[in-house]
């Protein structure tokens, strides 16, 4: 059995100076190693999950309501464990229901779930979020703050937006809306501008619903073309995330990535879930680790 060396300064010294002399065989100096171990280590990780549309009722089609339950378990567990200091839900967590007490139920049942989450929880807001329910008694149940807000995280800037008006700037709730029918009024456009006006640090967006489509899309925000030129006018923002639309896709526009993060309520079984974690590094590179069917992204 090998003798064990004590911790001390001498060892410390000796280990430091091996690993010197093995650096220097491959060119580099510590100095040099060290430095390029921070460029290599995100500055910040986050979680990811959307479109979770839980609810007590039977699977349609893809969308199997009930197991959404397990699958949100599973990404909380692992964003447990990878100690993340936030996590993102991006809208439609839960389904329609028939009555505002069962609506009410099925967000108390999976907000449980969602809460188990040890850092901090944000919310975006997604069309079936406030398909009964008000926009109001959305934010009372789950404890967020407002429905489009910003805030910082370390070196960087989050901006959640509320795409849930009609054309008419109403809001969505007690099923007053068509869901193809989603809008960011020129109110919120101005304080986004503002918002970003005042910030130095790098940018990340969130949406439920899709900026970078363009009407007639049915997936498309009403002032998508507005909203972008707002983004890329700042010269701050280095991607937007959304769901909505349930499958994995990636685009670049101006220099902006736009990522669609897989819904948790497609298909049946735990192998059917989806979620992310988000690596934001030094350099302006993001890296996406897809979970279960969400994919993998390396953005640069």
């Amino acid at each position: 059995m090998p003798t064990e060396l004590p911790v001390n300064e001498t060892n410390r010294r000796t280990f430091l100076q091996s690993g010197a002399v093995v650096l220097a065989a491959m060119g580099l100096s510590l100095r040099e190693s060290l430095a390029a171990d921070s460029l290599n280590s995100p500055m910040l990780r986050f979680g990811l999950l959307t479109d979770i549309h839980y609810a007590e009722k039977d699977a349609a089609g893809d969308r199997f309501y009930q197991e959404s339950l397990g699958k949100v378990n599973e990404a909380v567990d692992y964003f447990n464990q990878q100690n993340l200091p936030l996590a993102i839900e991006l809208g439609d967590l839960i389904d329609s229901a028939d009555s505002l007490e069962k609506e009410v139920g099925h967000l108390r049942k999976i907000e449980d779930a969602y809460a188990r989450f040890e850092g901090e929880r944000h919310y975006v807001l997604g069309n079936h979020c406030v398909h009964t329910l008000k926009k109001e008694e959305f934010l009372q149940h789950t404890g967020m703050k407002a429905p489009h807000q910003s805030f910082d995280v370390g070196q960087f800037h989050f901006v959640i937006l509320d795409a849930c008006y009609t054309s008419e700037g109403k809001s969505y709730g007690r099923g007053n809306f068509v869901w193809t029918d989603t809008n960011i009024p020129e109110s919120q456009q101005k304080w986004l501008a503002e918002d970003l006006a005042k910030t130095h640090k790098p940018t990340l967006v969130f949406v439920h619903q899709r900026l970078d489509l363009d009407r007639p899309h049915h997936y498309a925000i009403g002032q998508s073309a507005a909203v972008r030129q707002i983004l890329e006018n700042s010269k701050k923002v280095q991607a937007v995330f959304s769901g909505h639309s349930h499958a994995n896709f990636h685009t670049s526009l101006q220099g902006i990535h736009y990522t669609v993060i897989r819904a948790v309520v497609t298909g049946s079984g735990q192998s059917n879930n989806g979620y992310a974690v988000v690596n934001l590094f030094e350099d302006g590179s993001l890296k996406i680790e897809g979970k279960r069917e969400q994919a993998a992204y390396s953005l640069t």
